[in-house]
């Protein structure tokens, strides 16, 4: 039987049902943290992958010896299907770990590191880095795919994971940061996160992990950042042709997507907007958004 990509979005939510097995996730929900793990647990295409290297290179000195940056930040919901156990030890201290889980279903008792992002920048990411791989090329149009990303329930949705960690942002134990602060002043976050993470204050460490986290380095080992070993074990799983290409690494800039979002469906994301984040926090928008966490600091 030939494997073809979906061509709607019912079809791939369908196959996506099959990504994570119940298995996998029971488990990396029933991980009992250490006080030091650390859990970089962004909504999907908010800089998860970036605040991998970044701790990973804090905690390693820099060392880049992995295929790819999964393997030694791996993934806690899908480490068992990768064929991982998340009890096993990690290559150094603290140990670490990628998820995308809301407050509410996370492991508690380690530390936690939330990136946010514009929803509209974010959705525009992953709808670039699911096309081709995902869903087949030129098959959903970007105003569906937006439709789809706003109406995605709280479960798995942005809006539910965004607000189920701002109401817990006061907590020592999270350290919510922003995608636009990161492009801003990279060294100043890498000098947080290491402050946060229990790392030294070592400014040639600091100085080589700001190098490692910077988009001309990681563009250069795309590689190493593409999930293409999880393509490797859950393709088949998702009914996914083995050719599928995906990269982390895209543009490196902040709404450089934008362009592509109409008046219409911008209006759509403001109404959400207006429904979750301003009815319980009185945020009228994202750029409020940041101001608030500006001012935390």
């Amino acid at each position: 039987m030939t494997l073809t990509r979906p061509r709607s979005i019912e079809e791939m939510i369908r196959r996506d049902e099959n990504f994570v097995t119940d298995e996998s996730f029971t488990r990396g929900l029933g991980y009992v943290p250490d006080p030091t793990d650390v859990f970089i647990s962004p909504y999907a295409k908010c800089g998860t992958t970036w605040m991998q290297q970044i701790v990973h290179g804090l905690r390693t000195g820099g060392s880049m010896a992995f295929d790819e940056i999964t393997e030694v930040v791996p993934w806690l919901e899908l480490a068992h299907d990768m064929g991982w156990d998340v009890n096993d030890d990690q290559v150094a201290r603290p140990r670490a770990f990628k998820s995308h889980l809301r407050w509410d279903e996370i492991p508690k008792g380690g530390r936690y590191i939330v990136v946010l992002r514009d929803p509209v920048d974010a959705m525009v990411s992953l709808f670039r880095f699911l096309e081709g791989w995902r869903f087949e090329a030129g098959a959903v149009s970007i105003e569906d795919f937006g439709d789809y990303y706003i109406e995605r329930p709280d479960s798995d949705g942005y809006w539910g994971h965004l607000s189920s960690w701002w109401r817990e942002r006061h907590r020592e134990e999270i350290l919510l940061l922003s995608f636009e602060g990161m492009k801003a002043d990279l060294p100043a976050t890498v000098g947080r996160v290491a402050d946060f993470i229990g790392v030294p204050e070592d400014p040639d460490l600091r100085a080589v992990a700001t190098r490692q986290a910077s988009f001309d380095f990681m563009k250069a080992r795309g590689r190493q950042f593409d999930d293409h070993l999880q393509r490797a074990f859950r393709d088949k799983a998702c009914g996914l042709p083995p050719d599928g290409v995906a990269t982390k690494v895209s543009t490196g800039q902040v709404g450089a997507g934008k362009p592509l979002v109409n008046k219409e469906l911008r209006a759509k994301f403001d109404a959400r907007w207006q429904e979750v984040m301003g009815a319980e926090f009185g945020l009228e928008s994202y750029a409020d958004l940041l101001k608030a966490l500006d001012e935390k600091f």
